[in-house]
């Protein structure tokens, strides 16, 4: 028996939705590089494209869009949980159970779960998760909750109920690339946490929790929040070389450098990097960009590891003015698509998960001893 720790190079099951090409700095979704994606087709169009395999005409689009919108509004024993949460609450904890908690509003949940309901309930917590996120947030700084609409991006939605009135087409424009770049990635952790739970036949809820259960950690999607921590200790430009020098020498983790899978640049940092240096120049503050720059050269000359999506995603959210505690929320907003695109795949041809591990225990034979005689 060869044991593959954190399953390294074991291929659990075939996909026809997205693709990381580690030796060549590659992401596919169904067939389109990502570079032919960011910034020529709208994050909705992905969200299509993931769901059908296919991107779709105008007419397709438009009643899709009618379908995504119109299922924003959250059942008002959520909203009320929003609003009870406590204030301290760490926001991935509040979006995980919130999430759960649509299942028990669903008028669908006692029925067999065909094919048309899963699609439904796809559609559902696609249009909630991020009406979740920024309700939060209002609530928690004891804001109102501003009403949904249906007449704006997802993107353009969530900056709306985030700050309470809409705000620039730079910053959505800025934000919907980033829910490109992270609708799907492969069998990455959470998505593999996803595809392993419904393939049970539990149901979408419990998949979509377990899912963001494990995109919360740190060396998942936390990961982008470890980045402007780091960049808030460095402090300055100056401090760079002397911080990732001493960090080098004690071992230490630098978050955003190095991937698991890419073993080149990953495909989706230039185009968040760019997006970062602009609205760096924009705003008027380019300490987080040049420390960033510094940090991703120093890492490259010294151990020739590259900058990560998380390594300037952060940078890009910090520049918008999201709060840190929120980039992997919104990490989580953008990968819900690819989740529940996981989700339905798996349910096509489901086989349950059950993988075998090696024993390394004592050998069998031992005897009970009274618990009286025991040391």
């Amino acid at each position: 028996m060869t044991v593959s720790r954190g399953l390294e190079g074991v291929v659990a099951n075939s996909t026809r939705l997205s693709d990381v090409i580690g030796d060549k700095g590659q992401l596919i979704y169904c067939g389109y590089d990502i570079n032919e994606l960011a910034g020529k087709v709208s994050y909705k169009e992905v969200v299509y494209l993931l769901w059908h395999r296919k991107l779709p005409n105008r007419k397709e689009l438009d009643t899709f869009v009618r379908e995504l919108r119109g299922e924003r509004q959250l059942p008002e024993p959520v909203i009320d949980f929003l609003k009870s949460a406590p204030r301290d609450a760490e926001p991935m904890d509040v979006m995980r159970t919130a999430i759960s908690m649509l299942g028990l509003y669903d008028p669908d949940m006692g029925k067999e779960a065909t094919p048309e309901i899963n699609r439904h309930r796809a559609v559902s917590i696609t249009a909630k998760i991020g009406v979740i996120a920024a309700y939060f947030h209002r609530a928690r700084n004891g804001k109102s909750l501003p009403p949904v609409r249906d007449d704006l991006t997802e993107a353009e939605h969530f900056l709306y109920l985030m700050c309470g009135e809409p705000q620039s087409k730079e910053a959505s424009d800025t934000l919907d690339i980033a829910f490109i770049l992270h609708a799907d990635h492969g069998m990455n952790a959470s998505t593999f946490s996803a595809r392993v739970t419904i393939s049970t036949l539990s149901d979408f809820y419990s998949a979509i929790t377990a899912a963001i259960g494990t995109l919360k950690g740190p060396l998942h999607g936390g990961a982008n929040e470890g980045v402007i921590h780091m960049l808030e200790e460095i402090g300055s430009v100056d401090k760079v070389d002397a911080y990732i020098e001493k960090a080098l020498a004690e071992k230490k983790k630098i978050m955003g450098i190095g991937h698991r899978v890419y073993k080149t640049l990953d495909p989706r940092a230039p185009h968040l990097r760019a997006m970062a240096i602009k609205l760096s120049e924009k705003l008027g503050d380019p300490k987080w960009i040049k420390m960033s720059e510094r940090i991703a050269q120093l890492m490259k000359e010294k151990k020739n590891l590259n900058a990560n999506v998380d390594f300037y995603s952060a940078t890009v959210y910090y520049s918008l003015g999201i709060p840190t505690d929120l980039f992997t929320p919104i990490f989580a907003i953008a990968r819900c698509s690819g989740w529940c695109a996981q989700v339905l795949e798996q349910l096509e041809d489901n086989r349950l998960y059950r993988p075998l591990s090696e024993y390394v225990g004592e050998p069998i034979g031992k005897k009970v001893v009274p618990i009286d005689e025991r040391p």
